[in-house]
Protein backbone atom coordinates (compact mmCIF):
# COMPACT_ATOMS: atom_id res chain seq x y z
CA UNK A 1 0.00 0.00 0.00
CA UNK A 2 1.42 3.13 -1.04
CA UNK A 3 -0.55 6.42 -0.57
CA UNK A 4 -0.34 9.88 -2.37
CA UNK A 5 -0.87 12.81 0.19
CA UNK A 6 -2.11 16.18 -1.40
CA UNK A 7 -1.65 19.04 0.34
CA UNK A 8 1.04 17.48 2.24
CA UNK A 9 2.35 21.22 3.12
CA UNK A 10 -0.51 22.34 4.71
CA UNK A 11 -2.25 21.77 8.05
CA UNK A 12 -4.18 18.09 7.55
CA UNK A 13 -2.15 17.11 5.34
CA UNK A 14 1.40 17.20 6.98
CA UNK A 15 -0.37 15.41 9.51
CA UNK A 16 -1.85 12.99 7.75
CA UNK A 17 1.54 12.64 5.73
CA UNK A 18 3.28 11.95 9.39
CA UNK A 19 0.97 9.40 10.38
CA UNK A 20 1.48 7.48 7.25
CA UNK A 21 5.20 7.43 8.23
CA UNK A 22 5.14 7.09 11.48
CA UNK A 23 2.52 4.17 11.26
CA UNK A 24 5.18 2.41 8.96
CA UNK A 25 3.41 2.83 5.48
CA UNK A 26 5.01 4.15 2.30
CA UNK A 27 3.96 7.89 1.50
CA UNK A 28 4.27 9.99 -1.15
CA UNK A 29 3.81 13.59 -0.61
CA UNK A 30 2.85 15.72 -3.93
CA UNK A 31 4.68 19.25 -3.57
CA UNK A 32 4.72 22.14 -5.80
CA UNK A 33 8.14 23.31 -6.82
CA UNK A 34 8.27 26.18 -4.48
CA UNK A 35 5.96 24.50 -1.57
CA UNK A 36 7.12 25.39 1.72
CA UNK A 37 8.53 22.02 3.27
CA UNK A 38 8.97 23.13 6.98
CA UNK A 39 5.51 21.34 8.36
CA UNK A 40 6.95 18.09 6.77
CA UNK A 41 10.98 18.79 7.62
CA UNK A 42 10.94 16.32 10.36
CA UNK A 43 9.66 13.12 8.00
CA UNK A 44 11.29 14.41 4.55
CA UNK A 45 13.38 11.21 5.40
CA UNK A 46 11.23 8.61 5.02
CA UNK A 47 8.79 10.18 2.54
CA UNK A 48 9.23 10.52 -1.79
CA UNK A 49 8.31 13.78 -2.56
CA UNK A 50 6.88 14.25 -5.77
CA UNK A 51 6.26 17.30 -7.77
CA UNK A 52 2.86 18.60 -9.42
CA UNK A 53 -0.22 20.57 -8.64
CA UNK A 54 -3.92 19.13 -8.38
CA UNK A 55 -4.48 22.19 -11.19
CA UNK A 56 -2.20 20.19 -13.42
CA UNK A 57 -3.24 17.09 -14.43
CA UNK A 58 -0.48 15.60 -16.50
CA UNK A 59 1.14 16.35 -13.05
CA UNK A 60 -1.06 14.48 -10.80
CA UNK A 61 -0.98 11.73 -13.09
CA UNK A 62 2.79 11.43 -13.04
CA UNK A 63 2.37 11.56 -9.26
CA UNK A 64 0.32 9.06 -9.32
CA UNK A 65 2.14 6.28 -10.85
CA UNK A 66 2.08 3.02 -8.73
CA UNK A 67 -0.25 4.52 -5.93
CA UNK A 68 -2.76 2.49 -4.49
CA UNK A 69 -4.41 5.31 -2.41
CA UNK A 70 -5.13 8.56 -2.28
CA UNK A 71 -5.34 11.47 0.70
CA UNK A 72 -6.63 14.50 -0.98
CA UNK A 73 -6.23 16.88 1.38
CA UNK A 74 -5.22 19.52 -1.06
CA UNK A 75 -7.54 22.90 -1.19
CA UNK A 76 -7.58 26.78 -0.04
CA UNK A 77 -9.20 27.90 3.09
CA UNK A 78 -9.51 31.14 2.70
CA UNK A 79 -12.47 33.07 3.97
CA UNK A 80 -12.46 37.23 3.11
CA UNK A 81 -12.45 39.15 0.04
CA UNK A 82 -11.00 38.02 -3.53
CA UNK A 83 -9.94 35.02 -4.94
CA UNK A 84 -12.91 33.46 -5.84
CA UNK A 85 -11.20 32.45 -9.62
CA UNK A 86 -8.55 30.53 -7.32
CA UNK A 87 -10.50 29.04 -5.05
CA UNK A 88 -12.75 27.73 -7.91
CA UNK A 89 -9.99 26.29 -9.96
CA UNK A 90 -8.19 24.64 -6.86
CA UNK A 91 -11.11 23.50 -4.25
CA UNK A 92 -13.25 22.58 -7.60
CA UNK A 93 -11.14 21.74 -10.74
CA UNK A 94 -8.56 20.60 -8.58
CA UNK A 95 -10.84 17.82 -6.85
CA UNK A 96 -11.97 17.09 -10.34
CA UNK A 97 -8.78 16.54 -11.74
CA UNK A 98 -7.56 14.06 -8.74
CA UNK A 99 -10.87 12.26 -9.41
CA UNK A 100 -10.24 11.57 -13.08
CA UNK A 101 -6.92 10.36 -12.22
CA UNK A 102 -7.82 8.16 -10.17
CA UNK A 103 -10.16 6.38 -12.05
CA UNK A 104 -7.42 6.18 -15.62
CA UNK A 105 -4.54 5.36 -12.96
CA UNK A 106 -6.73 2.50 -10.83
CA UNK A 107 -6.36 3.95 -7.67
CA UNK A 108 -7.94 1.48 -5.36
CA UNK A 109 -9.54 4.53 -3.02
CA UNK A 110 -9.44 8.13 -2.82
CA UNK A 111 -10.22 10.26 1.03
CA UNK A 112 -11.04 13.85 -0.36
CA UNK A 113 -11.08 16.24 2.54
CA UNK A 114 -13.83 18.26 2.29
CA UNK A 115 -15.47 20.34 4.99
CA UNK A 116 -18.48 20.91 6.88
CA UNK A 117 -18.92 23.99 5.16
CA UNK A 118 -20.28 21.68 2.21
CA UNK A 119 -22.55 20.25 5.05
CA UNK A 120 -24.42 23.54 5.73
CA UNK A 121 -26.35 24.42 8.36
CA UNK A 122 -29.80 23.93 10.45
CA UNK A 123 -30.72 27.20 11.23
CA UNK A 124 -30.85 27.05 14.91
CA UNK A 125 -28.56 25.29 17.43
CA UNK A 126 -29.52 21.89 16.29
CA UNK A 127 -26.60 20.13 15.15
CA UNK A 128 -26.13 18.95 11.36
CA UNK A 129 -25.42 15.63 10.23
CA UNK A 130 -24.32 14.36 6.95
CA UNK A 131 -28.15 14.31 5.52
CA UNK A 132 -28.37 17.72 6.11
CA UNK A 133 -29.13 19.95 2.67
CA UNK A 134 -26.39 22.49 1.73
CA UNK A 135 -28.27 25.77 2.28
CA UNK A 136 -25.18 28.37 2.50
CA UNK A 137 -25.64 30.25 -0.61
CA UNK A 138 -26.87 33.43 1.39
CA UNK A 139 -24.12 33.51 3.06
CA UNK A 140 -21.86 34.42 -0.14
CA UNK A 141 -18.66 32.92 0.77
CA UNK A 142 -16.87 31.26 -2.14
CA UNK A 143 -15.24 28.83 -0.19
CA UNK A 144 -18.53 27.41 1.23
CA UNK A 145 -20.04 27.38 -2.20
CA UNK A 146 -16.64 25.93 -3.81
CA UNK A 147 -16.57 22.99 -0.71
CA UNK A 148 -19.77 22.47 -2.14
CA UNK A 149 -19.55 22.24 -5.71
CA UNK A 150 -16.47 19.59 -4.82
CA UNK A 151 -18.42 17.22 -3.21
CA UNK A 152 -20.46 17.15 -6.37
CA UNK A 153 -17.87 16.19 -8.44
CA UNK A 154 -16.90 13.16 -5.95
CA UNK A 155 -20.66 12.04 -6.09
CA UNK A 156 -19.86 12.46 -10.18
CA UNK A 157 -16.88 9.91 -9.83
CA UNK A 158 -18.24 7.93 -7.14
CA UNK A 159 -21.14 7.39 -9.83
CA UNK A 160 -18.60 6.49 -11.96
CA UNK A 161 -16.65 3.91 -10.44
CA UNK A 162 -14.25 5.70 -8.55
CA UNK A 163 -14.33 4.63 -4.68
CA UNK A 164 -13.79 7.49 -2.55
CA UNK A 165 -14.92 8.35 0.60
CA UNK A 166 -15.78 11.95 2.18
CA UNK A 167 -14.52 13.46 5.42
CA UNK A 168 -15.82 16.78 6.84
CA UNK A 169 -13.35 18.28 9.30
CA UNK A 170 -15.41 21.54 11.10
CA UNK A 171 -13.20 23.95 12.72
CA UNK A 172 -9.31 22.42 13.38
CA UNK A 173 -6.80 23.59 16.05
CA UNK A 174 -3.74 21.67 17.36
CA UNK A 175 -0.03 22.03 17.25
CA UNK A 176 1.47 22.66 13.82
CA UNK A 177 -0.82 24.91 12.24
CA UNK A 178 2.29 27.22 11.23
CA UNK A 179 0.41 29.25 8.75
CA UNK A 180 -2.19 30.03 11.13
CA UNK A 181 -5.51 28.48 9.97
CA UNK A 182 -7.58 28.12 12.98
CA UNK A 183 -4.35 29.04 14.97
CA UNK A 184 -4.90 33.14 13.98
CA UNK A 185 -7.63 33.21 16.16
CA UNK A 186 -5.76 32.37 19.24
CA UNK A 187 -2.56 35.02 17.96
CA UNK A 188 -5.27 37.25 17.15
CA UNK A 189 -6.86 37.15 20.52
CA UNK A 190 -3.21 36.95 22.33
CA UNK A 191 -2.11 40.06 20.52
CA UNK A 192 -5.77 41.46 21.47
CA UNK A 193 -6.73 42.56 17.87
CA UNK A 194 -10.02 41.32 18.17
CA UNK A 195 -12.21 43.64 20.20
CA UNK A 196 -15.59 42.21 19.60
CA UNK A 197 -17.12 38.42 19.60
CA UNK A 198 -19.78 36.92 17.44
CA UNK A 199 -22.98 35.93 18.35
CA UNK A 200 -23.19 32.54 16.37
CA UNK A 201 -21.80 29.31 17.34
CA UNK A 202 -18.53 26.82 16.13
CA UNK A 203 -17.55 23.41 16.43
CA UNK A 204 -14.05 22.88 17.49
CA UNK A 205 -12.16 19.66 16.60
CA UNK A 206 -8.75 18.60 17.57
CA UNK A 207 -5.95 17.62 14.48
CA UNK A 208 -5.05 14.22 16.21
CA UNK A 209 -8.83 13.27 15.68
CA UNK A 210 -9.23 14.41 12.17
CA UNK A 211 -6.05 12.59 11.14
CA UNK A 212 -7.36 9.49 13.24
CA UNK A 213 -11.08 10.00 11.14
CA UNK A 214 -8.37 10.41 7.95
CA UNK A 215 -6.71 7.01 8.51
CA UNK A 216 -10.51 5.38 9.50
CA UNK A 217 -12.15 6.39 6.66
CA UNK A 218 -9.53 4.87 3.97
CA UNK A 219 -10.19 1.34 6.32
CA UNK A 220 -13.68 1.46 7.32
CA UNK A 221 -15.06 4.02 5.64
CA UNK A 222 -17.97 3.42 2.67
CA UNK A 223 -18.07 4.13 -0.60
CA UNK A 224 -19.39 7.59 -1.84
CA UNK A 225 -20.62 8.44 2.01
CA UNK A 226 -19.01 11.72 3.77
CA UNK A 227 -18.33 11.31 7.67
CA UNK A 228 -18.99 14.74 9.54
CA UNK A 229 -15.37 15.13 11.70
CA UNK A 230 -16.37 17.31 14.57
CA UNK A 231 -15.90 17.74 18.47
CA UNK A 232 -17.66 20.36 20.74
CA UNK A 233 -20.29 23.07 19.53
CA UNK A 234 -19.52 26.03 21.71
CA UNK A 235 -20.74 29.18 21.51
CA UNK A 236 -17.86 32.14 20.15
CA UNK A 237 -18.09 34.03 23.62
CA UNK A 238 -17.12 30.69 25.22
CA UNK A 239 -14.11 29.79 22.92
CA UNK A 240 -13.09 33.44 23.02
CA UNK A 241 -13.41 33.23 27.16
CA UNK A 242 -11.38 29.96 26.89
CA UNK A 243 -8.73 31.10 24.61
CA UNK A 244 -8.64 34.71 26.83
CA UNK A 245 -8.04 32.29 29.76
CA UNK A 246 -5.24 30.53 28.13
CA UNK A 247 -3.15 33.14 26.91
CA UNK A 248 -3.53 35.14 30.12
CA UNK A 249 -5.41 38.09 28.13
CA UNK A 250 -8.66 39.93 29.34
CA UNK A 251 -11.89 38.96 28.13
CA UNK A 252 -14.17 40.57 25.15
CA UNK A 253 -17.13 41.37 26.43
CA UNK A 254 -18.47 43.30 23.28
CA UNK A 255 -20.50 41.23 20.90
CA UNK A 256 -20.66 41.83 17.57
CA UNK A 257 -24.60 41.17 16.43
CA UNK A 258 -24.85 40.73 12.89
CA UNK A 259 -26.89 44.29 12.08
CA UNK A 260 -23.91 46.13 12.90
CA UNK A 261 -20.79 44.27 10.87
CA UNK A 262 -21.01 46.28 8.19
CA UNK A 263 -21.03 49.72 10.50
CA UNK A 264 -18.68 48.33 12.69
CA UNK A 265 -16.30 47.26 9.89
CA UNK A 266 -16.97 50.93 7.91
CA UNK A 267 -15.33 52.55 11.12
CA UNK A 268 -12.08 50.34 11.98
CA UNK A 269 -11.51 50.28 8.28
CA UNK A 270 -8.28 52.31 9.11
CA UNK A 271 -7.39 50.31 12.45
CA UNK A 272 -7.74 46.96 10.11
CA UNK A 273 -4.98 48.09 7.51
CA UNK A 274 -2.55 49.36 10.30
CA UNK A 275 -3.37 45.95 11.23
CA UNK A 276 -4.41 46.91 15.15
CA UNK A 277 -7.86 44.62 14.14
CA UNK A 278 -7.60 41.55 12.81
CA UNK A 279 -7.65 40.72 9.14
CA UNK A 280 -10.46 38.01 10.92
CA UNK A 281 -12.99 41.09 11.08
CA UNK A 282 -14.36 40.89 7.61
CA UNK A 283 -17.50 40.63 6.29
CA UNK A 284 -17.81 36.92 4.98
CA UNK A 285 -16.04 35.55 8.87
CA UNK A 286 -18.75 38.15 10.69
CA UNK A 287 -21.95 37.25 9.16
CA UNK A 288 -21.05 33.57 9.34
CA UNK A 289 -19.84 33.50 12.39
CA UNK A 290 -23.00 35.13 13.26
CA UNK A 291 -24.37 31.71 12.45
CA UNK A 292 -24.28 28.28 14.88
CA UNK A 293 -22.51 26.07 13.01
CA UNK A 294 -23.05 23.26 14.76
CA UNK A 295 -22.36 19.63 13.66
CA UNK A 296 -23.40 16.15 14.47
CA UNK A 297 -20.85 13.33 14.42
CA UNK A 298 -22.17 10.41 15.60
CA UNK A 299 -21.94 8.94 12.25
CA UNK A 300 -18.11 9.01 12.28
CA UNK A 301 -17.85 8.00 16.30
CA UNK A 302 -20.10 4.98 15.12
CA UNK A 303 -18.87 3.80 11.82
CA UNK A 304 -15.12 4.88 12.45
CA UNK A 305 -14.46 4.72 15.73
CA UNK A 306 -13.92 8.36 15.78
CA UNK A 307 -12.32 10.30 19.15
CA UNK A 308 -13.10 14.02 20.03
CA UNK A 309 -10.91 15.55 22.54
CA UNK A 310 -11.72 18.64 24.92
CA UNK A 311 -12.23 22.11 23.31
CA UNK A 312 -10.28 23.16 25.94
CA UNK A 313 -7.35 20.44 25.92
CA UNK A 314 -7.01 21.13 22.24
CA UNK A 315 -6.86 25.39 22.48
CA UNK A 316 -4.48 24.73 25.29
CA UNK A 317 -1.97 22.49 23.25
CA UNK A 318 -2.35 24.49 20.15
CA UNK A 319 -1.47 27.66 22.57
CA UNK A 320 1.07 25.92 24.36
CA UNK A 321 2.94 24.49 20.35
CA UNK A 322 2.76 28.19 19.23
CA UNK A 323 4.88 29.30 21.91
CA UNK A 324 7.48 26.63 22.59
CA UNK A 325 8.26 27.95 19.07
CA UNK A 326 7.91 31.55 19.66
CA UNK A 327 5.17 31.93 16.77
CA UNK A 328 3.31 34.35 18.68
Amino acid sequence: MKSLVTGATGFIGSNVLRRLVNDGHEAVALVRQNSNLDAISDVLDRVELRYGDITDKPSLVAASKDVSHVYHCAGMARIGPGHVDKLHKINVDGTRHVLEVAKECNIERVVFTSSVSAVGITGTKEPANESQTWNLDELNVPYFKTKHLAEKEVQKAVDEGVDCVIVNPSYVFGPGDINFNAGGLIRDLYHRRIPFYPTGGVCIVDIDDVVNGHISAMKNGKKGERYILGGQNVPYKEVFDTICRIVGVPKVNIPMFPSLVKFVLKVTESARKQHKISALANTEILTSASKFLYYDSSKAIKELGFGQTPFEKTLESTFQWYKSYRLL
